[in-house]
């Protein structure tokens, strides 16, 4: 089997790093790219320079293991099928091709031989597939993994892998929190392949039919349209599904094979109330298999035209003469979007273009710019709308994180900090300050010798520890390196030095900064002085009798007298059963401890 040249590269990229690294790779392939092709000689490739090793090739759906087992065979190497949906459980050769729920349910049977494990549609990475490659991991630990895929993201979720395949860390807005693949190691995308010939370019046909009313509709706590708003957009819209119909098959009247997407079974089986029956099928997860095998026969024979499906055509079919889509059906996912449109833009003799006809508002849901192949991934809230580019000085991977805000239009240099108008780092005490709400650096480094990758280190802010000095993540409590509580022993004092001025019982040693002095009678009659004192921490009144008459008024006015009732500089005082007692004046004062601020 001969390999276009960028199947070539994306199965030599895949090679390179499944030989010499453990952690899972991906290969990002517009659909209609040929990724079968690419598994075919991936398998083969490993086989051989593994000494023997066995590959298990995983994909969702029986279609895909009959697609895939096809192009292998096409080699000249034979295969076994692990799947009792397509017929087979078998382990007679090394290459294996499967469905995730047959392998599952004979996972001791997939022990030590297997070397590595590759993913068809790797974006719907389930946790039974994860569960499969645990358990065969654990009877080989130097498994590998390589995923393929046209559309490596998850809706609302971001990219499935850290690195991009020359080098730099996905935006940290656009990937998982935790993504299972460490690097896309190849990408070939649709437009690439329109412009190098092995794609047919998709049009988007101007449909003259009123579209269903879908961009109000709501997602459920699963992320998918809720019923009730499906129901409402779809359902007993007679008049308007078969005016929709009758657009599409005007508008293809021209056209090979028209795949018609459909909401449900019940709006599926409305729309081919108006399409011609000798021409057109419906295929939904209800067809039973002999005659959704057949239905699929007929149509990629072009026994009949029109076939109307619900959620089973998306991913994986290969039907290269379809060269009209029409979207009856709004999808929650970009993703599935473009696997969609991905149906009609295989290569077919005297097929110029593909028609792509939307009724559902799918183009303004997840192409605002028209384009339907810039999809809106922005899937975490940011900041604003602004984004820079920062290079880390250790690894030399380029971040992308959200700007601060630069009103003085200062200089940033490569490394993402702000510069004087002399090319200097503008800085503070704690250090160069960042023109970026960033903090660590995403980029991945490879240790040869546990072969793993691990995040870099460097941070452009950070808190450092005050026992060892490490720089931690400026929210961590506990020090990466020592253990130790991250806490300042200066903001440990500081915190005690709050405990202590809010408790009168012990004295308090205070600047005054205000001090009226008035005059005033008590409840009995006697004369008294009244001064109002404020310190950095309270506000306080005292009455100081003009003629004490026991020792402790005595000893009170006795002070006061001897400042002749001046303003201090400080006073010294408690309290006791509610009232304030004064013990000295101009004492030094309680001083508050310092605190370290966190660099950046």
């Amino acid at each position: 089997m001969t390999l276009r040249p960028y199947q070539q590269e994306a199965h030599d990229a895949a090679v390179r790093w499944i030989v010499t690294k453990t952690a899972p790779c991906l290969i990002e392939a517009a659909t209609g790219a040929g990724k079968s092709h690419i598994i075919a000689a991936l398998a083969q490739s490993i086989n051989q320079v593994s000494n023997g090793k066995h590959i298990l090739v995983l994909q969702p759906s029986a279609e895909l293991v009959e697609q895939n087992v096809e192009k292998y065979r096409a080699t000249g190497n034979k295969c076994s099928i692990f799947s009792a949906s397509a017929g087979g459980k078998s382990l007679t050769h090394p290459v294996v091709f499967g469905t995730p729920i047959s392998v599952a349910n004979s996972i001791d049977q997939f022990d030590d031989r297997f070397g590595l494990v590759i993913l068809d549609e790797c974006h719907r990475l389930s946790a039974t597939v994860k569960s499969i490659i645990e358990e065969m991991r654990g009877k080989n630990s130097l498994l590998r993994v390589c995923g393929l895929s046209a559309t490596p993201y998850r809706m609302n979720e971001g990219y499935l892998f850290h690195t991009w395949d020359n080098g730099n860390p996905v935006n940290e807005k656009e990937r998982l929190d935790d993504p299972y693949f460490e690097k896309c190691v190849f990408r070939i995308t649709a437009p690439q392949l329109i412009n190098m010939g092995y794609l047919t370019p998709p049009v988007m046909g101007e449909p003259t039919a009123e579209s269903y009313e879908t961009l109000k509709m709501k997602l459920n706590s699963r992320g998918q349209f809720d019923a009730a708003d499906i129901d409402q957009a779809y359902h007993g819209k007679g008049r308007l599904t078969a005016a929709i119909v009758a657009d599409i098959v005007d508008q293809s009247k021209d056209r090979n094979g028209v795949m018609i997407f459909a909401a449900t079974i019940r709006h599926a089986k409305e729309v081919m109330e108006s399409l011609p029956p000798e021409l057109s099928a419906m295929v939904t997860g209800e067809t039973k298999k002999r005659e959704r095998k057949e239905i699929i026969r007929a149509f990629k024979a072009m026994e009949i035209k029109y076939i109307v499906n619900v959620d089973v055509l998306t991913t994986g079919f290969d039907a290269p003469h379809v060269d009209a889509i029409a979207m009856m059906r709004a999808t929650e996912s970009p993703a599935l979007f473009q696997q969609i449109v991905g149906r009609g833009l295989r290569l077919f003799d005297g097929k110029s273009n593909c028609l792509v006809l939307d009724y559902a508002q799918n183009v303004e849901r997840h192409c605002p710019s028209g384009d339907i192949f810039k999809m809106a991934l922005k899937v975490k809230a940011q900041a604003d709308g602004t984004q820079i580019e920062a290079c880390c000085p250790d690894c030399g991977a380029v971040n992308e994180f959200s700007a601060r805000p630069n009103k003085e239009g200062y200089e940033i240099d490569e490394n993402g900090y702000f510069l004087d108008l002399d090319g200097n780092h503008i800085s503070t005490d704690d250090g160069p300050i960042p023109a970026h709400y960033g903090r660590r650096c995403f980029g991945r480094i490879y240790d040869a010798q546990t072969r793993l990758f691990e995040r870099c280190d460097y941070r452009w802010t950070f808190k450092p520890c005050p026992h060892c000095e490490e720089e931690n993540d400026i929210s961590a409590r506990y020090c990466i390196k020592c253990k130790k509580e991250l806490v300042d022993p200066n903001e440990k004092l500081k915190l005690h030095f709050k405990a202590f001025k809010n408790d009168l019982s012990k004295v308090q040693r205070d600047a005054v900064l205000s001090w009226n002095v008035g005059h005033s009678i008590s409840q009995q009659g006697r004369p008294m002085y009244r001064v109002i004192v404020v310190t950095p921490y309270r506000k306080f009144t005292l009455f100081i009798m003009k003629e004490p008459t026991f020792y402790e008024a005595r000893v009170q006015t006795a002070l006061f007298e001897g400042l002749n009732f001046a303003k201090p500089n400080s006073i010294s005082y408690s309290m006791k059963n509610n009232f304030y007692r004064v013990h000295a004046f101009n004492e030094a004062i309680d001083e508050a401890p310092r605190s370290n601020k966190a660099m950046g």
